[in-house]
C-alpha cells in the first residue's frame, strides 16, 4: 500500500499492513471476550502493549528508511539545481563579456576611422586633453 507524501508516495511493505490489520483483529476479538479475571487482563494487556512497541519499532525503521532515501532525493535535486543556476549564469556572463568586448572594438573602429578623417583636429585634442591632464597632476 502507497501512502501520500510531498514528494511521491512511501511505499509500505504488505507484511506491515497485515501485522497491523491482524493486530487490530486480534485486539477487537479479544475485547469482544468478557473476562472477570484481573490476572488474564494483565496478561493480555501486556502482550498487547509488546506487540504494538514491536510493530511500532518496526514502523519507524521503514519511516527512517524512507526519509533518509528522500533526503538524499532532495540533496541530489538541490545539487542538480545547484549545478544548472550556475551554469546558466556562466552563459550569461560569457554573454555579456562578448558584448562589451565587440561594444569596444566598435568604439576602437570608430575612433580609429575619425583620427584617420581628421587628424589635425585629433591632434589638437590630444594636446589640450594632455595639458589639462598636467595641470591636474601638477598640482
Amino acid at each position: 500500500m502507497d501512502i501520500p507524501e510531498p514528494g511521491g508516495f512511501i511505499r509500505v511493505p504488505p507484511s506491515i499492513w497485515k501485522r497491523t490489520s491482524n493486530f487490530m483483529s486480534a485486539t477487537q476479538a479479544k475485547s469482544d471476550k468478557p473476562t472477570n479475571d484481573p490476572e488474564v487482563e494483565k496478561v493480555d494487556s501486556r502482550e498487547d502493549f509488546e506487540a504494538q512497541i514491536a510493530l511500532l519499532r518496526e514502523e519507524m525503521a521503514l519511516l527512517k528508511a524512507q526519509l533518509s532515501s528522500s533526503g538524499e532525493r532532495s540533496a541530489a535535486a538541490a545539487r542538480r539545481a545547484a549545478i544548472s543556476g550556475a551554469e546558466h549564469l556562466r552563459a550569461q556572463g560569457e554573454a555579456a563579456l562578448d558584448d562589451i568586448r565587440a561594444n569596444a572594438r566598435d568604439m576602437e573602429a570608430q575612433i580609429v576611422m575619425t583620427v584617420r578623417e581628421k587628424p589635425v583636429t585629433s591632434l589638437a585634442i590630444a594636446a589640450g586633453v594632455g595639458f589639462l591632464f598636467a595641470l591636474i597632476t601638477r598640482r
